[in-house]
């Protein structure tokens, strides 16, 4: 978009600055002054004898100090925010300097500030001026470009002078007009020459690699920036304005003319723009390169501030002379021309600038500019508002209505609705009220008034919509009628709209019949809401949807009941049936003049004419929400519900159970329950289904933590003819003999194999019981089998009877034969042998050691003992004068003892040993008092004799000694 189409204005104030001081403006007049730069609150100049001055706010000098012995400084950077400061002194005899002060700390010496760091940059040994200068805040990087098309990069920490490192990072024959930095994850170097723009990564993802063209067209010299807020560079040219970002070249406008200088300020771009016979003379890039001549101080410059965003030219001006410089400080902009005057521009109030769009009509552009800003809404309002009435004089009444909408937050009504009480904009005033009535600002005058406009259009729908959405009439007389009229859906949809929840279910059931609906509607209410309802219409609604009701009785039951939330979905026929002419016959019950004031609600048409939505989908939506508290019912509140729905029964009672928060004395109700349901519905059927009811019934039962009376267990049992649920119960009870008594009475000798095995285990009595049993007859010796083999092995393992027990047993009936338990008496009587045998020579071993140990002690008490050991038993060496001879036949050297003191000596060999016979004769001792281990592992030992046998010779069954 070409700038000659961009509305220009005038939102800033230009005032010249009158510097008081005479020494400041002295400086601005002489040709001392080489740069400027501003920041941190202050202003600084550069001046060609290596001085630099700081001027406050009110360009006062306020602190002048020598930063450099020789050379003009033509550069100069101070770092916002911080005390540091940047500046380059050239002299072409040598390289440039760059130093960086620490404005906060003085000097001891000088007394100015403190030189942080100083360094000569290196451009090969080129003697070319630097024209372009850059630097991050961190000053952890700085570019310098030179005349002759180098750049070089500077990095290192200059703050704390740890040492930098220069590289010359490009080359060009072209010279370099511009460097800017990008940082971000990597950081960018824009390079602008008088021919090209490129860029260069210096430090992350891409180091190291070659400038990168971004466009073959260049920039002169100051013609190229960067904008802080956006980080996009700004480049001006002959032709537009260009901004480049990460991705390359970004928008243009385009703006003939030659460019001088270019800085950002705010959400504006200065542009300087040298006079047109300038360019006629000569080239503008190389001219702003090489600087002009004498006479460019009677030249007149333009400058001009744009707004690239909202497309305008905030201010343009013509200057009798040539600009000098641009800077920003204090909140303002200054201009500096070349005869040594200053200007300040001062940007107008958001106020102000609004006033000017209004009287040029420019209210489009107004409310860009207060939304770019950030105003309130009330503030944006009234621009909206202002923009309606002058389209309303215009006579554009939909678009004025548009802005009216918008701005209905803070508009009287009134003075919007008698812009259009005229008929012919009665839409128009149809679309205000509904708008009202949608932000709840709608009074009983403004409802009177839309019921008025859409009687007068007789547009029956949106009547029957509005009396849907809510409004102030007779509620009780309008659902009676409907009601009367057949007309279900819109008693329905008021009821629904003012509340009334029992009268929505019971105009479903009762009147529409429409279940599923009903249903799904209760489902949407809360907890408190919808338990009445549950209980009132529970058996209709089990009978006509058995599955999704009995889903519901069990989520309110459980406590996971959550109401479900509507779901849009695409609407579905309408109702036939005189629509139009119910809503004729509904308008003659509402009794305007007596209608309450309450608040409108929003009108949801499609919500409205669609009362069920899908289970599955609303029940997703309403999981998203934590259950609402409230308190669950005993579940036998509901067991009259499901009279005539046995299976919906079990499903809710299986259900339930499934719960772990259901109440003791509960679970007790719905396992007696549901067990009786399971026999009643095994009594019912034939087969196989017969058995699926009755093993549900004994997996029931049989359960480990069921909470069931055993009497009501029996009973049931007993009623149903259902033996498993008799055995379970004795079982549950411990009474296991019982079970197999039970069988054994009725000769049920499977079962009765069963349960011994079953039990036998824990009950080894059982063991005896079944042997007595399976030689009792003829038949259930046959019926047993190998049975009683397995018996008798495991009576003869675990010594459960004597053999003499097992043949009196056996003898009892004339039944078991010789051969049945010929195997297993010679078994016994060949292990008693064996053991017997063992035993014996046990016997005669002790009996041998003990003599010989006997024999031993009365040859060491009574006969004299001959050494004849010729070496000492602990160093090895030869025995000599003074020796110590052990009656264990061990000899050492008294030295080799370690005696200590008159102690008695113990051999040292023996001594371990020696050591464990007494510990193990003591711990025999300690145990000889513990009788409660002695009856211990009498109690658990299957050789009670041979028990009591080793305790005995552990002493405990010693008699007690007198002290």
């Amino acid at each position: 978009m070409a700038l000659t189409s961009w509305k220009t204005f005038n939102f800033f104030d230009v005032s010249e600055v009158k510097l008081a001081d005479s020494e400041s403006s002295s400086i601005f007049h002489s040709a001392e002054f080489s740069c400027i730069c501003s920041g941190s609150e202050n202003l600084f100049l550069g001046s060609s004898d290596g001085q630099v001055r700081i001027l406050s706010s009110t360009f006062k000098i306020v602190r002048t100090f020598h930063a450099h012995v020789s050379g003009s400084i033509t550069h100069i950077k101070q770092v916002e925010g911080t005390s540091l400061l940047v500046t380059i002194s050239e002299d072409l005899s040598n390289e440039p300097e760059l130093k960086v002060w620490a404005l906060d700390k003085p000097d001891k010496k000088t007394g100015g500030p403190k030189c942080l760091s100083s360094l000569s940059i290196s451009n090969g040994r080129k003697q070319f001026p630097i024209s372009a200068f850059a630097a991050l805040d961190s000053l952890s990087q700085l570019a310098v470009g030179f005349g002759n098309g180098s750049v070089t990069v500077i990095r290192g920490d200059l703050i704390n002078d740890r040492g930098a490192k220069q590289r010359t990072v490009f080359e060009s024959e072209e010279p370099i007009t511009g460097v800017e930095f990008r940082s971000g994850p990597t950081t960018t170097l824009y390079l602008a020459t008088t021919g090209r723009i490129l860029t260069l990564t210096i430090s992350g993802r891409g180091q190291g690699q070659p400038a990168k063209n971004l466009e073959d067209h260049g920039c002169g010299l100051g013609c190229m920036t960067v904008d802080n807020d956006s980080g996009d560079i700004v480049v001006a040219r002959d032709d537009a304005i260009y901004y480049y970002g990460v991705n390359g070249r970004g928008p243009s406008y385009a703006y003939e003319g030659s460019k001088q200088l270019v800085s950002i300020f705010g959400d504006f771009v200065a542009l300087v723009t040298p006079p047109k016979s300038d360019a006629a003379s000569k080239p503008s890039v190389l001219r702003r390169f090489v600087g002009g001549g004498p006479d460019d101080l009677y030249k007149s410059s333009t400058f001009a501030l744009l707004e690239t965003d909202l497309k305008y030219v905030a201010h343009t001006e013509t200057l009798v002379s040539q600009v000098r410089t641009v800077f920003a400080e204090w909140g303002d902009l200054f201009l500096l021309t070349l005869d040594g005057k200053l200007f300040r521009y001062h940007e107008k109030t958001l106020n102000q600038k609004l006033e000017i769009l209004y009287q040029r009509d420019l209210y489009v552009l107004a409310i860009n500019l207060a939304q770019k800003t950030g105003v309130d809404t009330a503030q944006r309002n009234v621009i909206l508002r202002k923009y309606g009435d002058y389209l309303h004089k215009k006579g554009d009444y939909d678009t004025a209505m548009q802005q009216y909408l918008k701005a209905i937050d803070n508009t009287e009504p009134s003075q919007v609705i008698r812009k259009f009480l005229d008929s012919q904009r009665i839409n128009n005033l149809i679309e205000y009220l509904e708008e009202l009535h949608e932000h709840d600002k709608a009074t009983v005058d403004h409802t009177t008034l839309l019921l008025n406009c859409y009687a007068k259009l007789k547009d029956t729908e949106k009547l029957e919509n509005f009396i849907k959405s809510g409004t102030n009439f007779d509620l009780e007389t309008a659902i009676t009628m409907c009601r009367q009229g057949g007309y279900y859906d819109q008693a329905v949809v008021l009821s629904k709209k003012h509340g009334e929840h029992d009268r929505v279910v019971d105009i479903l059931i009762e009147d529409s019949k429409k279940y599923d609906e009903a249903l799904e509607y209760i489902c949407r209410r809360d907890p408190d809401v919808a338990y009445p309802n549950i209980m009132r219409y529970g058996r209709v609604l089990l009978e006509h949807c058995p599955d999704q009701a009995t889903q519901l009785f069990i989520e309110y039951y459980t406590g996971k009941y959550r109401p479900r939330k509507d779901i849009p979905y695409a609407p579905t026929q309408a109702t036939t049936g005189g629509t139009a002419s119910a809503v004729q016959n509904l308008a003659s019950f509402i009794p305007l003049p007596y209608r309450q004031n309450t608040a409108a609600l929003s009108p949801a048409i499609a919500e409205n004419k669609q009362l069920a939505l899908a289970s599955g989908e609303a029940t997703a939506a309403a999981e998203a929400e934590a259950p609402p508290e409230y308190t669950v019912p005993q579940p036998r509140t509901a067991f009259s519900s499901f009279v005539d729905n046995p299976e919906q029964f079990i499903v809710f009672l299986e259900a339930c159970l499934k719960e772990g928060s259901v109440d003791e004395r509960d679970k007790v109700d719905l396992h007696t329950t549901l067990f009786e349901i399971y026999l009643d519905l095994a009594a019912s059927k034939t087969g196989r289904e017969k058995g699926d009811w009755e093993a549900k019934a004994k997996t029931l039962i049989d359960g480990k933590h069921i909470s069931m009376d055993a009497s009501n267990v029996l009973l049931l049992s007993h009623l149903s003819n259902f033996q498993d649920g008799t055995v379970l119960v004795r079982e549950q009870q411990g009474l296991r003999f019982d079970i197999f008594r039970s069988y054994a009475s009725v000769g049920d000798t499977a079962s009765a194999i069963k349960a011994l095995r079953k039990y036998g285990p824990e009950e080894p009595q059982l063991y005896p019981a079944a042997l007595a049993y399976f030689t009792s007859s003829p038949k259930v010796l046959e019926e047993a089998g190998s049975e009683l083999d397995a018996v008798l092995k495991k009576i003869d393992e675990d010594g459960l009877m004597a053999p003499l027990q097992v043949i009196q047993t056996l003898s009892t009936n004339a039944v078991a034969t010789m051969g049945m338990v010929k195997k297993y008496l010679s078994d016994t009587i060949e292990r008693e042998r064996k053991e017997i045998s063992n035993n014996r020579r046990l016997i005669e071993s002790y009996r041998s050691e003990t003599d010989a140990k006997r024999k031993e002690m009365d040859e060491l008490g009574n006969k004299s003992a001959v050494f004849q050991a010729r070496r000492c038993s602990a160093c090895g060496g030869s025995l000599d004068l003074p020796t110590v001879h052990f009656l264990c036949k061990h000899s050492f050297h008294q030295r080799c003892l370690n005696q200590v003191g008159d102690r008695d000596v113990e051999c040292p060999k023996c001594a371990p040993t020696n050591n464990n016979i007494r510990a193990f004769r003591k711990a025999q001792e300690d145990s000889s008092d513990r009788h409660e281990m002695f009856q211990d592992a009498l109690q658990r030992s299957r050789d009670k004799f041979a028990t009591i046998s080793e305790f005995f010779g552990r002493g405990v069954m010693a008699a007690p000694t007198a002290d």
